[in-house]
């Protein structure tokens, strides 16, 4: 049953980054449409994060009152939404409302669907699980990346907003179907006004350094995903190949991810994994610099660079004992919300200093490199904890 349930909450999550990248496969067309400069085209995308900076600990909170299923599908209809409202404007503002709005269905959603996976999979292969789980957000980027270029330039800009939202409506309506809680988690299944959102010491600390961890990566994944195709164009790459050769990394990163996490479960490990893989993320941006080099560095990428994912998304779980877990996830996404919010804008700002590519991503270089102390603290602060404070 718990397969299933995986089964189904990777479908829906596609709807995720299905949405999210929508902005970045139209921005060159919203700059001629609306007079964008680059930083703010890399405002709207992070805008899409911003509601998590305010919204995650209540999100995490409201897991005292609603059940997970209706929370989450709250998010997925925001989601919905927002992209009618991004693909209906006819100004400027309008699109930044629309990213906003769907930009609350996401805290929701990724707070409440990486709730139900560590529910199911608590304590029993939750690293593989996350591995799975967590590559939904990339398939649906890498859907994106080429169905959304292929609907603007077949359509117009509009039409990747509406193509997203249609996805993320399915996605709502498969949940409500289809889902059931884990039997053996009354939280999850009923109104919760018991569970607690006061966190231990330790707990803090370790949910701490996994929101670090997540965010950090993410935002470097994001540079990547915004600025390696520009990269690619100015060495005489089509638009449209150049989008193909980037969402390589994000197709590999289905088998990548998932055998790291069935790695990672099997062997340990974990700090050897997050050092070889993040040197891969590091060695690929530099790689695109390279003429030439655009398709091993986007295999490079998503075989290595993007590998760990799970694994970083496993920390959530291990950080948080089971009736904390909706708080502390508020607190976890609170952090990578952050760093997603942030991220985008200042690599924007970096290439419209000089219209280089190769500058955000040496930003993302470092973005990748700093996910190493968050995760080798992560360890250090779990194995030197007294064992009665780990639960």
């Amino acid at each position: 049953m718990r397969w299933r349930i995986l089964a189904l909450l990777f479908f829906a999550r596609i709807g995720l980054g299905f949405q999210f990248q929508t902005l970045a496969s139209v921005g060159d067309d919203l700059v001629v449409a609306f007079g964008f400069d680059y930083a703010e085209i890399g405002f709207l995308i992070g805008l899409f994060m911003a509601p998590g900076l305010l919204l995650a600990l209540p999100a995490g909170f409201a897991g005292r009152y609603a059940c997970d299923l209706s929370l989450a599908g709250i998010g997925l209809v925001a989601l919905t939404l927002g992209g009618v409202v991004s693909g209906c404007a006819t100004e400027g503002w309008t699109i930044g409302l629309g990213r906003l709005i769907a930009g609350v269905g996401f805290v929701f959603g990724t707070v409440y669907f990486t709730k139900m996976i560590a529910d199911w999979f608590d304590g029993r292969e939750i690293a593989t699980a996350m591995s799975i789980f967590v590559v939904s957000w990339p398939v649906g980027i890498a859907v994106g990346q080429i169905g959304h270029v292929w609907l603007a330039q077949t359509f117009d800009w509009h039409a990747p907003f509406l193509a997203a939202s249609i996805y993320c409506g399915a996605g709502a309506l498969a949940m409500f179907i289809w889902y059931r809680p884990p039997p053996n988690l009354e939280a999850a299944n009923s109104f919760s006004p018991g569970l607690s959102v006061s966190l231990k010491a330790l707990e803090w600390r370790l949910v701490i350094c996994a929101g670090a961890a997540w965010g950090l990566f993410n935002a470097g994944y994001v540079v990547y995903l915004t600025f390696a195709s520009k990269m690619l164009i100015a060495h005489g790459a089509p638009t449209l190949g150049a989008a193909s050769v980037v969402s390589l990394g994000s197709w590999l990163m289905l088998l990548s991810a998932t055998l790291c996490g069935m790695i990672a479960d099997r062997f340990g490990r974990r700090d050897t994994i997050m050092m070889v893989c993040m040197a891969g993320a590091v060695i690929a941006l530099m790689l695109l610099s390279v003429p030439g080099a655009g398709v091993p560095a986007s295999m490079l990428f998503g075989l290595l660079g993007m590998a760990p994912a799970g694994v970083i998304m496993a920390l959530a779980g291990q950080a948080i004992a089971p009736q904390r877990r909706a708080f502390g996830m508020g607190v976890f996404f609170t952090i990578y919300y952050a760093s997603m919010t942030a991220g985008p804008p200042i690599a924007g700002a970096i290439f419209d200093l000089h219209a280089r590519a190769d500058e955000p991503l040496m930003f993302g270089m470092a973005l990748f490199a700093a996910v190493l102390p968050a995760t080798f603290a992560f360890r250090h602060f779990k194995s030197n904890a007294p064992s009665a404070c780990r639960t």
